[in-house]
């Protein structure tokens, strides 16, 4: 009996210890939390956060204080001089575009307008005397004006005939005159012109008539005057476009093409054909010298030959693919 009392009393006692070491432990959680509030910093007063301390002040020598403000004052200009120049840029860009649909605008009017005046009668019969020139055969009385030409030859008369290639936008009078710098920016009117003007090489002649006419033009970005010749480096568009229309003041002209190639202007020292100078020879030999040299240098074979005797054409235009580069279309007279 003894040792159950003892069994039942052993947990009462342990419950008592217990009790009592959770009232007087010296770390109990009641004497922390007291601790804790006592102590803590109230951090929404911002008077009772305390300060960082000041960051510690370094001495700049003076002379690098000079050197950093230079350098920021000579950045600084250069952004005004960039954003001076890029303003002066926008200007130059803006005023060259609006030059440069004037022109080309001008040129599209004043070309309508002489095509509409081409077979226009109403001034054909003004000072119409027969034309006398001095050739190196003799003074030689030239054939009459077709009477299409008669009113712009009124109105200027260097022009020289008319050349069109249909599907395109070759479709221009022709001038001539004493140098082949003139109409290089003047238009049919002589006013400056930078599209100038497609002119005959002042060294061909229509009466009597040189074995091979040569016909220059500016190769314009926007397509206009010879700016579509280079499209014949394609055998493709020479099949759709074989044929140009030239008519000089006298007579009409129908021409096929037979060569395209590129070349250039040469030194005068330079020993090569030169597709410039071959306007008119003396001799069979030549003319066929001159043949096979195009032939070599053509894109393509059209099939198209020629004899010598022949009425030829050359088209010419400038070429950026080389320095002083031109390139060429040759055609063959066939009615």
């Amino acid at each position: 009996m003894k040792t159950e009392i003892r069994q039942k009393n052993a947990p009462n006692r342990a419950v008592s210890v217990n009790r009592s070491n959770s009232a007087s432990r010296p770390g109990n959680y009641a004497s922390a939390n007291k601790y804790t509030s006592a102590t803590r910093p109230n951090l929404t007063n911002k008077s009772e956060i305390p300060n960082k301390p000041d960051a510690p002040k370094v001495d700049i020598d003076p002379e690098m204080q000079d050197m950093v403000s230079a350098y920021i004052k000579q950045k600084e200009k250069r952004r005004k001089w960039l954003a001076f120049f890029c303003a002066l840029t926008a200007l130059v860009c803006f005023f060259s575009f609006g030059a440069y649909t004037y022109f080309g605008e001008r040129m599209t009017n004043n070309t309508s307008n002489l095509a509409n005046l081409r077979g226009d009668t109403t001034y054909a019969h003004i000072n119409m005397e027969p034309q006398v020139v001095v050739h190196r055969t003799g003074e030689i009385e030239l054939p009459d004006i077709l009477e299409e030409f008669k009113t712009l030859w009124n109105q200027n008369k260097r022009i020289i005939g008319w050349i069109k290639i249909d599907k395109t936008n070759i479709d221009y009078p022709v001038m001539q005159t004493v140098n082949n710098e003139y109409y290089l920016d003047r238009n049919f009117s002589q006013e400056y012109d930078k599209n100038g003007s497609i002119f005959m090489d002042y060294q061909c002649e229509l009466y009597p008539r040189s074995d091979n006419l040569i016909i220059y033009g500016h190769h314009m970005k926007n397509g206009k005057m010879f700016g579509q010749l280079q499209k014949y480096e394609k055998e493709s568009f020479y099949k759709d476009h074989k044929i140009i229309q030239f008519d000089t003041i006298y007579e009409k002209g129908t021409y096929e093409v037979m060569f395209a190639f590129r070349s250039k202007v040469y030194n005068e020292e330079d020993i090569v054909f030169k597709y410039y100078q071959f306007i008119d020879v003396i001799s069979v030999e030549e003319f066929n010298s001159n043949m096979r040299e195009m032939a070599a240098l053509s894109y393509y074979d059209t099939g198209v030959t020629a004899s010598y005797g022949d009425e030829l054409l050359t088209l010419s235009t400038c070429d950026n693919a080389t320095e002083a580069g031109r390139f060429v279309v040759v055609a063959k007279r066939i009615g």
